[in-house]
């Protein structure tokens, strides 16, 4: 196995070149005045299994990611890999799985296409946004979670049946509570119910299915702008909530999610390393598990 990292998520490729006991290199990116990118494969892959790490950037746009990574797969098999395997945690569009209205492209269809086209043999990603998304690929899949170590980090903070609770921000993530209820102990869980306007992007909280307890274990799989968190957050605060704790796989952070959710009524936030937090983007209340045991128990 011949491992290469991403260079804008140093600590996860140093983590998952450790658990791996695999070298780790970085692929030469270089990006000219135009924006256009040159992906360059120093290292010796002829007859290699090649596993990749590919994370997106908060502060990158989303389609150089996706194009980068289609020219970096194509680039280790024309230099003679005999497999590529992608670690890509986070992939962008995951929301994008279906027409909402008329006349709108599938762009999670468009991307996966794309990268299995280019060569990609199998794919590692954890916590997708659809149960459909690994049915959607024709290649192999290892479709993992970070449910673990949010169980693991309930337990330290201390989890109490008659006042605890598992929190879904909407109906979509039962099926999520119910695996982290298990893996505490059957702590009871519930979910909120929110309306959204596909043309503004509004999102409202409008009401709650199941009890609220003095301690709340918020739990899903992105945070984007951070609007349906404090949605959240305000409505069980305003149903008797004193101590609700946030926890989420893909730290997106768009626009003002940083301070948004600072300035929220949360007591913690926990995210992981499936995207990398720039310095600019961390704050007082954030903190970033890793993903790298999980990955490598892939392998």
């Amino acid at each position: 196995m011949v491992f290469f990292g991403d260079s804008t998520n140093k600590s996860l490729s140093e983590g998952l070149s450790k658990g791996l006991t695999t070298p780790l290199y970085f692929p030469e990116v270089t990006v000219f005045p135009d924006g256009e990118r040159r992906i360059r494969v120093v290292e010796e892959v002829v007859d290699a299994d090649v596993v990749f790490l590919k994370t997106s950037s908060i502060t990158d746009n989303v389609d150089s990611f996706i194009i980068e990574t289609a020219f970096l797969i194509d680039a280790f098999k024309r230099s003679g890999a005999k497999s590529i395997t992608g670690i890509i945690p986070y992939l962008p569009y995951c929301r994008a799985d279906h027409v909402f209205r008329s006349g709108e492209a599938v762009p999670l269809e468009v991307i996966i296409h794309l990268l299995e086209s280019a060569g990609l043999a199998k794919i590692v990603f954890v916590d997708p946004h659809t149960i459909k998304m690994p049915e959607m690929f024709t290649i192999d899949v290892a479709n993992l979670s970070a449910l673990s170590l949010f169980a693991e980090k309930i337990k330290e903070i201390g989890v109490h049946p008659q006042s605890s609770v598992i929190v879904s921000p909407d109906m979509g993530g039962l099926r999520r509570m119910e695996q982290l209820s298990e893996m505490v102990g059957g702590l009871a869980f519930t979910s909120i119910e929110k309306d959204r306007d596909y043309d503004t992007g509004d999102i409202k909280a409008s009401g709650i299915h199941g009890d609220v307890k003095k301690t709340c274990f918020i739990v899903d799989d992105i945070i984007s702008s951070g609007r349906t968190i404090v949605q959240a957050v305000d409505k069980l605060t305003e149903l008797g909530a004193e101590e609700i704790y946030v926890f989420a796989t893909h730290p997106v952070l768009s626009e003002d999610a940083s301070k948004i959710l600072q300035n929220s009524k949360a007591k913690k936030i926990f995210v992981t390393d499936a995207i990398p937090v720039p310095q600019s983007k961390y704050f007082e209340k954030l903190e970033v598990l890793s993903l790298s045991s999980i990955i490598t128990s892939a392998f």
